[in-house]
């Protein structure tokens, strides 16, 4: 039911421990807006891509379902995306996620804990695959990238830093990069003209 209502894998790893020590819901709730705040700045960056078909109503569905792969996906597409694509491309992964989820529980106590912790990595792989191909086609993803990284690793080396919490670094390191890449290449939609 966790993965039917909370498609997010970070949400779902930061709320298993809350639940499971009895914690509030206004606990669980403030983690999980701070985890999944992203979304909201990846959701803004995809309305910039869809067309007119794509009513509010639309938009509520896709939101619900808009998964880092998703939003890499949909982001790498050139042109506008319709809400027809978008249906298609959120259906598989809300499947695999949901059912997925399912087939972990169920396996979880079969495989050698040894393979159930080399999965958990794997979320990690999937999601460097999806930007790799985009950072190599567009100059400013890689220094969209390279900006966030470079903040990252302020927040583990500087030690006043470090004592952020790493949901709230995530965050920061995401706003400000999208924030400087915004001002400096922000995306043209048809009819813009660059700026010079």
């Amino acid at each position: 039911m966790i993965s039917m209502f909370n498609v997010t894998s970070a949400g779902q790893l930061a709320a298993v421990p809350i639940i499971i020590s009895g914690g509030s819901l206004v606990e669980l709730a403030a983690t999980q807006l701070v985890i999944n705040m992203r979304y909201a700045l990846m959701s803004v960056t995809l309305s910039q891509k869809l067309d007119s078909s794509v009513n509010f109503f639309n938009k509520l569905i896709i939101s619900f379902v808009n998964t880092d792969e998703v939003f890499a996906v949909a982001s790498s597409k050139s042109g506008t995306v319709n809400k027809f694509y978008m249906f298609g491309l959120i259906l598989s992964p809300f499947l695999g996620w949901t059912s997925g989820t399912l087939f972990g529980a169920l396996a979880g106590d079969i495989l050698p804990s040894a393979l159930t912790n080399a999965l958990g990595f794997a979320i990690y792989g999937m999601f460097i695959a999806i930007v790799i191909p985009e950072m190599k086609t567009s100059k400013s993803m890689s220094v969209c990238v390279l900006v966030a990284i470079s903040l990252g690793c302020l927040f583990e080396l500087v030690p006043l830093l470090k004592a952020v919490p790493s949901g709230f670094v995530i965050i920061i390191c995401s706003v400000i990069a999208a924030g400087i890449m915004a001002y400096v290449a922000p995306i043209q939609t048809e009819g813009e003209h660059t700026r010079s």
